[in-house]
């Protein structure tokens, strides 16, 4: 992947990165590496790593604000300030913004000198005052400005209930905020030199409201399938036999109100008033772990929850279950995403319970890879597993759903289509060719520079509850 020329310089400006762990932290550990070595020196401004506790992980020298230390990959890490917090919405926005300021401080000083000035500067969300850090640097630096949109923001502000308005004084001021900081954000997209989606759907939305130019840079994962994660196979060769013993259920990932894993513990206590057994473990982060904890006791579902755990015990934790849970709320930018987490089932081979909607769910039905139930739906998500509990048996899983993970989130092809964004962004002599821009206008890639700058239409519609479908068949 190794390009010719003059080394490029790109700096990363985010909230996350390594050694803590989470999806953005393995992005950017899966990408840097592959940008160093085709010629682009990454840097970075961070604060120390304090997710998802809210405090400071290690007392590490290099870990002090304005200290400069080697990543793993070479890079240039540069730790900004950084605010102890609650899980509460409030104290993490401050934390978010007192790193951002530290890091347009830290950055001006630093990245000023002409021998680290960079050439693009990556503002990436979470959390979104990045982003405004990133823009003051790559205008003050005269870089080119990229915004990395992980998820559906400014969309997400009002489902999600975050500055919900109100009659009260205080209320009133929120909505302000709220409104002022959906335009900001509108605005900053649409004045970036370039946004990156991690979804086709999230890039048609951004199109739609004039964004100029939008490149679709999956999640990816390396998850690389082991014969112990094949489903065991019963006498007949079929899948798992659950004549005597339950249905085993797992969920690994961030456990927040977006994850809406109420929907679950619910299905499960429906479960096991019908008489059908069902045993599942929920693991990982979340500010909604004890209110969860609270209502599977309520309703005696038959739900554990366990904590953060290394990637060698979600891979057990895979070979466990007999199937594997994503889930995401019914709010409709969610629709607009996919939770990185669904590529590293898929690539599994589990058999993949999908509460999602829009492209997520679009994305399981078309490859085989498990079953799609509409999000929020506890009754129908019991009806499914109870379903698996009566027959004695599970769907089988397509080897369609590994196979489009390999060819559309491979960690290699995503750091090659990064390193095409920058040479994009730096080489606009090579990029305003007739071709180019004839490519550009019809939605379709670029045969010179290969990067999708703005997608065609997908014209997708969701899938029917509880929809299992074969490798290959359409979409109805």
């Amino acid at each position: 992947m190794r390009t010719t020329g003059a080394r490029r310089r790109l700096l990363l400006v985010t909230h996350h990165y390594s050694p803590e762990r989470g999806a953005p932290q393995r992005r950017w550990d899966a990408l840097t590496p592959r940008l160093v070595a085709a010629g682009v020196d990454v840097a970075v401004l961070a604060p120390p790593p304090h997710y998802p506790e809210g405090r400071l992980v290690e007392d590490r020298a290099e870990y002090r604000p304005g200290r400069r230390s080697r990543g793993a990959h070479g890079e240039l890490v540069v730790r900004t300030r950084f605010r102890e917090h609650s899980p509460r919405l409030r104290s993490r926005a401050l934390d978010q913004a007192v790193a951002a300021w530290s890091a347009v401080h830290l950055g001006l000083r630093t990245f000023r000198h002409p021998s680290l000035r960079p050439d693009v500067v990556v503002g990436t969300v979470p959390g979104i005052p990045s982003m405004f850090a990133a823009w003051v640097l790559a205008r003050a630096l005269r870089a080119k400005f990229v915004v990395e949109m992980r998820d559906a923001w400014p969309d997400l502000i009002e489902p999600a209930g975050l500055l919900r308005a109100g009659r009260s004084n205080r209320a009133r001021l929120l909505g302000l905020v709220r409104t002022f900081v959906h335009r900001a954000v509108s605005r900053l997209q649409s004045r970036a030199d370039s946004v990156v989606t991690t979804t086709e759907t999230f890039a048609e939305v951004l199109q739609g409201r004039g964004v100029p130019d939008i490149a679709v840079v999956r999640n990816g994962t390396s998850y690389t399938p082991e014969p112990a994660d094949s489903p065991g196979t019963g006498p007949d060769g079929g899948t798992h036999p659950l004549e005597d013993r339950p249905l085993r259920v797992a969920y690994a990932g961030t456990i927040g109100r977006a994850q809406d894993l109420g929907t679950v513990v619910r299905a499960a206590a429906e479960m096991r008033r019908r008489g059908s057994a069902v045993e599942v473990r929920v693991v990982g982060p979340g500010v909604e772990v004890e209110e969860l904890r609270r209502l599977a006791a309520d309703l005696d579902a038959p739900v554990t929850f366990g904590g953060s755990v290394p990637a060698e015990e979600v891979r057990a934790l895979y070979g466990w279950a007999d199937t594997v849970l994503v889930s995401l709320r019914d709010w409709r930018p969610l629709e607009w995403t996919i939770p990185s987490k669904l590529y590293e089932v898929m690539a599994s081979g589990r058999l993949v319970t999908a509460c999602v909607a829009g492209e997520a769910a679009e994305l399981v039905a078309s490859t085989g890879a498990g079953t799609v139930v509409t999000p929020g739906d506890a009754s129908t998500l019991a009806d499914v597993w109870s379903g698996w509990v009566r027959d004695g048996a599970l769907p089988v899983v397509s080897p369609a759903a590994a196979a489009w993970v390999a060819a559309n989130a491979d960690d290699d092809e995503l750091g090659r289509r990064y390193v095409q964004l920058v040479d994009h962004l730096l080489e606009p002599e090579r990029h305003a060719s007739a071709v180019h821009r004839a490519a550009e206008a019809q939605g379709t890639a670029c045969p010179t520079c290969e990067i999708k700058l703005v997608p065609a239409p997908l014209g997708r519609v969701a899938p029917p509850v509880g929809a299992t479908r074969a490798a290959g068949e359409p979409v109805a």
